[in-house]
């Protein structure tokens, strides 16, 4: 059964809170400007992403966001929310399965799989929809804090 949660009022989980079953979501829109500003901070330049006249002619028929820029919402659930602030990525497997168009409506969903105590690592189920369309999925392995910092106030 899955939990959907809200972030922590910490800003982050630490391994004893989390439990298989716990998810967490965010809705994202794949923009023209986060589609530019992604190209220019990967230097990604494929006109696949940025040219209109060239991507008509590929199999897509048009531009599509990079597949990484909606990876990329999946890792800004895992950062600040699920399990959130202080949590480290160790490996991340991804499929794509459809592309995402300018404008499209990513939802994000992240479900906790496996809680490994010994390691302070969870494995996560990350899969993101435009629609009811899977267009993603994979599995994360995060390192999650076992306690948290006291306040240096």
């Amino acid at each position: 059964m899955v939990e959907l949660v809200q972030q922590h009022p910490s800003g982050g989980y630490i391994l004893d809170e989390l439990h298989v079953g716990m998810a967490a979501e965010k809705i994202v829109v794949a923009t023209e400007d986060r589609i530019r500003l992604f190209a220019e901070a990967s230097d990604d330049f494929n006109p696949v992403h940025l040219d209109e006249a060239f991507a008509s002619k590929t199999a897509y028929r048009g531009r599509i966001a990079h597949g990484l820029l909606s990876a990329s919402f999946g890792s800004a659930v895992v950062g600040t929310m699920l399990p959130g602030a202080g949590s480290i990525y160790i490996s991340q497997t991804l499929a794509f399965h459809q592309p995402v168009r300018i404008d499209d409506v990513v939802r994000i969903l992240i479900t906790v799989i496996e809680v490994e105590p010994e390691s302070a690592r969870v494995k996560l189920s990350c899969e993101g929809f435009v629609g009811e369309t899977m267009i993603m999925d994979g599995v994360a392995v995060v390192r999650v804090p076992r306690r948290r910092k006291p306040s240096q106030r």
